[in-house]
């Protein structure tokens, strides 16, 4: 009987808070939209490509870029997209090991490695290669990092804690996860576009004060 109580009052509990948090819009603005990250960057050009309602649904980010970039030197191409959400705790589950098997792709393998930038700076990332059933030919590699509160880092678990549970009533743009996935079928093409890429994507989010590099002069 007492279990029943308890269950009882915890459920009138938890839909009196959602109905009252539901009255709050958390969603969380950039400063500057992910789109205005450069199309051309280095010797890389790159063409937005829209997502469907449905995946934009699922995902629930506060601001993303899809865009497909080739390079005019070397032919290599590369899908580079960026995911901001100001409820990191919404980015749990949307990662590469989840999402490609669930598209049709076998995972083969993963690895944590760390690319430089061109600017200098270390990138923890982790670098995933899936496979087309039946086929050791018809892959796709996908390099995975995120950006929480400005630091890079390419552990989920830095911000899936009880503490980035709460909704981000305050619409503070430093309290965020930003996922970033560069995605191609050549493992150089992915490794070489992470690399010129990586700079130009952290000048677009807040820094651990707030500060959006790409915001100054704006």
């Amino acid at each position: 009987m007492l279990a029943c109580v308890l269950l009882l009052v915890c459920g009138m509990g938890y839909r009196v808070l959602a109905g009252y948090l539901g009255r709050f819009d958390t969603s969380t603005r950039l400063p500057v939209p992910l789109k205005n990250i450069p199309a051309e960057i280095g010797d890389w050009r790159g063409q937005d490509v829209e997502l469907s309602e449905t995946v934009l649904k699922i995902a629930g980010n506060d601001d993303y870029l899809h865009r497909f970039y080739v390079n005019s030197e070397t032919s290599q191409w590369a899908n580079v997209y960026v995911a901001y959400s100001a409820n990191p705790r919404s980015m749990l589950g949307h990662r590469p090991q989840v999402c490609y098997p669930n598209a049709g792709w076998q995972h083969g393998s993963t690895d944590h490695i760390d690319i430089t930038s061109v600017l200098g700076r270390e990138v923890p990332c982790l670098l995933h290669r899936f496979y087309r059933a039946g086929s050791d030919t018809d892959g796709i590699v996908v390099l995975n990092y995120y950006v929480v509160n400005g630091k890079m880092t390419d552990e989920e678990q830095t911000f899936s804690g009880v503490a980035w549970r709460t909704p981000n009533i305050s619409g503070d743009i430093a309290r965020y996860v930003a996922q970033v996935q560069i995605s191609s079928t050549l493992e150089n093409s992915a490794m070489a576009a992470a690399r010129e890429f990586a700079d130009a994507i952290i000048d677009y989010l807040p820094e651990e004060n707030g500060t959006v590099r790409a915001a100054i002069g704006y």
